[in-house]
């Protein structure tokens, strides 16, 4: 290190320093080691002596610049191109693994709460479920009324739909001398928006069918294959109910297939609930159905038509009502913490290429250790070759998390480009992906930066 008089400052490792570089080196390996390491002091001692001469002095002497450092350590990764591509390799495939296990991640709970929306976010289910003791001695019900529903609707703000159901059962002709048990259900053209129902073919039944108590009937998907081959041919078929016939104007099905666990069967059939009151003499219903404005006052509806409901009944009757906002946050939390364990996956791989890098630069280190000898012997500090080991090791982990990341992203960006399916793309895990590889650079490139820095000057000289 010496000073240049043109610049006024201390210049690091200058042209005519280097002329002289080979030379010294040439000679200290010549002496014998305690000679050599008297010499090595005391020009040490002199190259300090003038350092400290010049006003920015200290500062120089403390650090490196940045750009030399940096361009030591490109220098250093053209002299042995493959072993920089081997070793920045894993952090590549570690990088890459972590976005794409986070995109997959977003896209199960995306996909997820969609399905589970499907079935109607907005919706909110009142049932009757039991009394007391008293109504179980006395054998009294107290099932929900349309007066009910129509109550809800005048104190409750923000529904937007609201339907009953009434539920009955019957034995149909399929033809052949056959029957089959089906389901019917009576219920308002609201149902049709509180449960999100996809109308196949046809229609469904609208105000005025339901004011005229139309005697028309929408059935499954299912049913309509099953009795009458494909869909198109289910439409103006009638068929009878409870002695009543119906005519068949629609199909429909559930936007997502909830396996039986609702209301909706394989065979059922959706008449107006006006005229299924005919087969329910008490004009009590099941359940009632409401869709709320806004999702999020989805839990605030839910207190408030459970309040109304209740103050209409007795005190000892039991009424639940539920929504989704529940299923919704435990879909939530189960998609996340899958999302936690194939990260920490991803992350056990960058640690493994952290291990990689480390053994490498250890290596390198050893390839090295002239090289140490000499630039210790010209003025260089222990700080500033741990920091060229340790910045060498960052720029493997960063420059395979830059090309990492690039392909994690290219992933579902080809996705969204080439298909139809919008796959959610994370900016944050790109850059959590980036901090993570410069971390795994510092960490691990720590021991072997110590390593060099701890060679004394003479012995790294003469090491073979």
């Amino acid at each position: 290190m010496i000073l240049s008089p043109q610049a006024g400052a201390p210049a690091l490792h200058g042209f005519h320093f280097g002329l002289r570089l080979r030379a010294n080196s040439c000679f200290l390996h010549s002496v014998k080691p305690a000679y050599a390491r008297t010499i090595v002091e005391t020009r040490m001692t002199r190259i300090e002596a003038r350092i400290a001469s010049h006003p920015l002095a200290e500062t120089a002497r403390r650090t490196m610049l940045f750009r030399e450092i940096v361009g030591i350590a490109v220098d250093s990764f053209r002299t042995s191109k493959v072993r920089f591509l081997l070793t920045a390799l894993g952090m590549v495939i570690g990088t890459a693994s972590l976005i794409i296990v986070v995109t997959i991640g977003l896209t199960g709970k995306q996909y997820a709460l969609n399905q589970i929306q499907s079935i109607g976010a907005n919706m909110v289910v009142a049932y009757w479920e039991g009394g007391g003791n008293a109504a179980v001695n006395t054998g009294a019900r107290d099932d929900l009324t349309v007066d009910d529903m129509k109550a809800v609707q005048e104190q409750v703000p923000g529904i937007q739909a609201a339907s009953p159901m009434l539920e009955t059962h019957d034995r149909i002709a399929v033809g052949e001398g056959k029957e089959r048990d089906i389901l019917v259900l009576g219920v308002s053209p609201d149902y049709a928006i509180v449960r999100n129902l996809d109308v196949l073919f046809g229609r469904f039944f609208d105000d005025d069918d339901y004011m005229a108590r139309a005697k028309v009937a929408v059935v499954t998907q299912k049913f309509a294959q099953k009795t009458f081959g494909r869909l198109e041919a289910a439409a103006e078929q009638d068929i009878k109910i409870k002695g009543l016939s119906f005519k068949i104007i629609g199909t429909f099905r559930e936007r997502v297939d909830t396996l039986g666990q609702s209301e909706i069967a394989d065979d059922t059939i959706l008449i107006p609930y006006t005229v299924a009151r005919y087969f329910s003499p008490t004009g009590q219903v099941k359940q009632l159905f409401f869709s709320v404005a806004d999702a999020g006052e989805v839990p605030q509806a839910t207190n408030q038509i459970r309040q109304v409901i209740q103050s209409r009944h007795r005190p000892e009757s039991v009424y639940h009502v539920d929504n989704l906002t529940q299923l919704l946050q435990v879909a939530g939390r189960i998609a996340n913490a899958l999302t936690l364990v194939l990260l920490g996956v991803s992350l056990i791989t960058l640690i493994v290429s952290g291990v990689g890098i480390m053994n490498i630069m250890l290596a390198n280190v050893r390839t090295r250790i002239r090289e140490i000898g000499i630039r210790k012997a010209i003025g260089a500090t222990k700080r500033e070759i741990g920091l060229q080991f340790l910045t060498e090791a960052v720029l493997i982990s960063l420059a395979g998390g830059i090309v990492g990341t690039l392909l994690g992203l290219a992933v579902p960006f080809s996705v969204r480009f080439l298909t139809e399916y919008r796959i959610p793309i994370s900016g944050l895990s790109a850059i959590i992906a980036l901090s993570v590889a410069s971390l795994v650079g510092v960490i691990f490139g720590t021991l072997p930066a110590r390593r060099a820095a701890q060679w004394d000057p003479v012995d790294a000289l003469h090491y073979e």
